[in-house]
């Protein structure tokens, strides 16, 4: 089989609403052929519709893949803690790909899209994670989805996943929920109406400076 390539690479790691998902996608040097040919690459250069069809034929190309999602809860408890933060919790969530991933394939090289400006020392905090460092070789990179067809693969089926949590709470709370990006007005129209609402319905972040503002803004509103 040769050398397999696992990447890793996140997607909602910066909305307010929704979760953060997590993909690996374990490819062989051949399959990265084939994947460039039918177009994979960051999936924020594709449209939705083609990132679907991308990501079906990703399922089908790849030799495995594992996919992991942190909810606004598990990512507040995070960033509530001392002595975590949401980097932390990518590297206990890579490391769960990884070791889910990791048993009987041989030699993998893992390339991951490194969420930390501080690159060697985010890799350190990810390998005391990992149970078998032995048949790894780890490269931890800045854009890696744009510059390793197995990471951006990993990249569109994290995206096409997030699309379908979102909407799961489209179905629930209305199309007015938007994309829970911060930069989307839509999001933002409906954190304005609803961040007391639904502050309980495990759907916000609320660490987020965004949320705390809708929230009190929502308070003081009915203060008057």
């Amino acid at each position: 089989m040769g050398v397999l390539i696992l990447g890793i690479d996140d997607a909602g790691r910066g909305p307010v609403i929704g979760p953060m998902v997590l993909a690996g996608c374990l490819i062989t040097e051949e399959s990265q052929i084939e994947l460039k040919k039918l177009g994979v690459k960051d999936s924020k250069e594709l449209t939705p519709k083609r990132r679907e069809m991308l990501a079906e034929r990703i399922r089908e190309i790849a030799e495995t893949f594992e996919i992991t999602l942190s909810h606004p809860s598990e990512i507040d408890d995070h960033i509530n803690n001392a002595y975590s933060n949401l980097n932390k919790l990518e590297a206990i969530k890579t490391a769960e790909i990884i070791n889910k991933i990791n048993k009987g394939f041989g030699r993998i090289k893992v390339i991951i899209d490194c969420p930390s400006v501080t690159i060697e020392k985010w890799k350190d905090v990810l390998k005391t994670k990992i149970i078998d460092l032995s048949n790894l070789e780890i490269i931890c990179e800045h854009k890696a989805d744009k510059n390793h067809v197995a990471v951006s693969a990993a990249s569109i089926l994290a995206k096409s996943i997030r699309e379908r949590e979102m909407d799961k709470l489209k179905e629930k709370y209305g199309v007015e929920i938007g994309s829970g990006y911060t930069s989307d007005p839509s999001t933002i129209r409906f954190l304005e109406k609803n961040a007391d609402k639904h502050k309980d319905d495990g759907i916000f972040r609320k660490t987020w400076e965004t949320w705390r503002k809708a929230f009190e803004g929502i308070g003081q509103r009915k203060l008057f």
